[in-house]
């Protein structure tokens, strides 16, 4: 259940990882009322259990859970982000509709005052981890500090410190350096005062240094402060490292703030951390929602069971999930024939289309993911420098085949898919057609060879060097990249194969590649997202992209309070990364999710990073 605003390089059907870098909607008249009142909760607090004992399903999916911590740069994947889905509870999550529903029985957040603006955020009385330890103010003044880059060691550069192979950081990473690797394009990094702990120890004050529309979306529980301090800290008990932390965080301790965002950082990861840091255990994995982690294989399954210690609103009906991790989604559906799964969910395709309606029994849904497909071109620190003139960068754009590309892979699972047109609006959406109608994207509709010699010529560039990364093992970016190459070729461009198992791991890395073919995911419809992609300094920013226009329009979308102008910002963002040539969407991916029949209330959710994120509400025939 994710609240935070978040963008992610997705590979459906294939493990992304995430290099580590340093990263960095409502109206004015919604703020002044209290948007949930705590007295006002209802719902099924000390009702009986809903679990039907020993009822069981296996779930079958192509992206694996390598991490607990999602907000790191290299954690921050779908695999993931879908766990957490599961076993985190936040003051907000999204519907299928993609509705921004409140969970009173979690938590509320009131606006204070607007000028400056203010909110407290509190925990529910009651609300335990898995373990049985308070949720509290401990863990969202942690979550504002990793989040919010405010406590991180000033000018500090993390990239000498990154694996090139892992994305993760090195043994040699300095310990006298205080550096959270969260998400702080979130909106978090506008608290630059450390927020106010409640005298009942429940609830934070933050003071925003300037209004954010994403207030709503900021401040989620994420990793329990105890556990990081008691680890970090030495600490021996669960109330002695909150305190602990408290007091690091409150008095700007840099010796035991190295500590915890060490922790924080990499204490999460599943496999072993450079410098033999222990990777964690099932007993740190602990659960604020419906479901918690009780057992693990980096890479092959990871199994959910109902939280005892939960008592919210989104109470489970299945007593076990175990996840298993299977790349091909023709293995996928083989696995569901023979029953060894009870649920598909993978990226739509013709050949797994096929192969699930022939099932016998199966239940089929079609719909589309929050997943977009894109080519983005390297603007400084390419392979072969080729892209660092604009009128290269649209020549080759003007030879992305995106028609032959949607009508060879998208339109045999959904026959009308249309073109993805506009970098911020999903299709469908009330302003994705005026934005589409001025931005630009239709200069790239159509394969023009002609075009792209034109512009060669005049760059005076003969047969410029073109090295494409993607993901070796998926044969849909296969497919893509061949198709690419041949009309490429023909313009005069060469064209190479810079694929690799990795790619997700070698995206931002200098001198590695020229273009990337890669699908984003948006999580949300936060403002956040954009700025943490396009802005010169964003946290998903891997193209080294780089534009005063576009930070300056960036810069307002991010303060703006009015509705209709946030759209008219991000309709002037779309429209300048076209005129910067600044690469290509090309299609929404289809996804595709059935069962053998046994297992109901499975719904796809353009919000969402997997099948999980409702998991509550998923029955059996046991179950009901």
């Amino acid at each position: 259940m994710r609240s935070a605003s978040k963008l992610r390089p997705s590979n459906p059907g294939s493990p992304p990882k995430r290099p580590s870098a340093a990263r960095a909607a409502l109206t004015l008249a919604l703020l002044l009322v209290p948007v949930l009142a705590i007295s006002a909760c209802t719902g099924p607090w000390g009702e009986t259990d809903t679990i039907e004992r020993n009822s069981a399903v296996v779930v079958a999916t192509g992206t694996p859970f390598f991490s607990y911590n999602d907000a790191t740069s290299y954690g921050h994947s779908p695999g993931n982000t879908a766990i957490r889905e599961a076993t985190a509870s936040s003051f907000n999550s999204y519907d299928e509709h993609g509705t921004l529903v409140p969970d009173s029985s979690f938590g509320s957040y009131r606006v204070l005052s607007t000028h400056p603006f203010t909110v407290r955020y509190t925990i529910r009385d009651g609300v335990r981890w898995s373990d049985g330890a308070k949720v509290d103010a401990a863990d969202l003044l942690l979550a504002w500090a990793a989040n919010s880059g405010a406590l991180n060691t000033p000018d500090f550069d993390p990239a000498p410190y990154v694996d090139a192979g892992t994305g993760r950081f090195t043994a040699d990473f300095p310990r006298d350096v205080v550096f959270f690797d969260g998400a702080t394009s979130a909106g978090l990094s506008q608290v630059s005062t450390i927020p106010q702990v409640s005298d009942d120890a429940r609830s934070i004050t933050l003071r925003y240094d300037n209004y954010v529309p994403d207030w709503q979306l900021l401040l989620e529980v994420g990793l329990p402060a105890h556990i990081v301090a008691e680890h970090a800290l030495a600490a021996k008990d669960a109330s002695t490292a909150k305190s602990a932390l408290i007091t690091a965080i409150q008095h700007r301790t840099t010796h035991d703030l190295a500590a915890i965002s060490r922790f924080w950082n990499s204490g999460f990861n599943l496999s072993e951390q450079p410098g033999g840091v222990t990777p964690v255990r099932t007993d740190q994995l602990l659960s604020t929602g419906p479901y918690t982690v009780t057992d693990f294989s980096d890479g092959d399954h990871v199994t959910l069971t109902a939280n005892p210690k939960y008592a919210g609103h989104h109470k489970p009906h299945i007593e076990k999930i175990t996840v298993r991790f299977i790349t091909d989604p023709l293995s996928q559906a083989q696995a569901l024939r023979e029953r060894a799964v009870d649920v598909v969910a993978a990226a739509g395709s013709a050949d797994l289309a096929a192969a699930l309606h022939a099932i016998p029994g199966a239940r089929v849904v079609a719909g589309f993911a929050d997943d977009y497909e894109h080519v983005d071109l390297q603007f400084a620190r390419s392979r072969s420098g080729s892209f660092d003139n604009p009128m290269v960068r649209e020549a080759f754009l003007k030879v992305v085949p995106r028609r032959e590309i949607l009508r060879e892979l998208v339109a045999p699972v959904h026959p009308h898919a249309p073109l993805r047109s506009s970098w911020l609006f999903l299709p469908g959406a009330a302003q994705y057609s005026a934005s589409v109608a001025a931005n630009g994207s239709d200069a790239f509709d159509d394969v023009d060879v002609v075009g792209a010699q034109r512009l060669l010529a005049q760059a005076a560039v003969e047969h410029p060097s073109v090295c494409v990364l993607f993901d070796s093992g998926n044969p849909r970016r296969k497919q893509e990249f061949t198709l690419l190459q041949a009309h490429a070729q023909r313009a005069g461009f060469v064209v190479s194969d810079c694929s690799s198992p990795d790619w997700a791991n070698l995206l931002g890395t200098a001198g590695a590649y020229d273009a990337a073919l890669f699908a984003w995911s948006e999580s949300n419809s936060a403002t956040g997202g954009a700025a943490a992609v396009f802005g010169t300094d964003g946290a998903r920013n891997y193209n080294f992209y780089s534009s005063q226009k576009t930070d300056a329009l960036l810069a307002e979308l991010g303060v703006a309070a009015d509705p209709a102008r946030q759209a008219e910002l991000r309709q002037a963002i779309d429209e300048q990364l076209f005129r910067d040539a600044y690469g290509v969407p090309l299609y929404q991916f289809p996804q595709l999710v059935a069962t053998g029949g046994g297992v109901n209330g499975l719904t796809p959710s353009a919000r969402a990073a997997g099948i999980l994120w409702n998991a509550w509400k998923w029955t059996t025939p046991n179950s009901r």
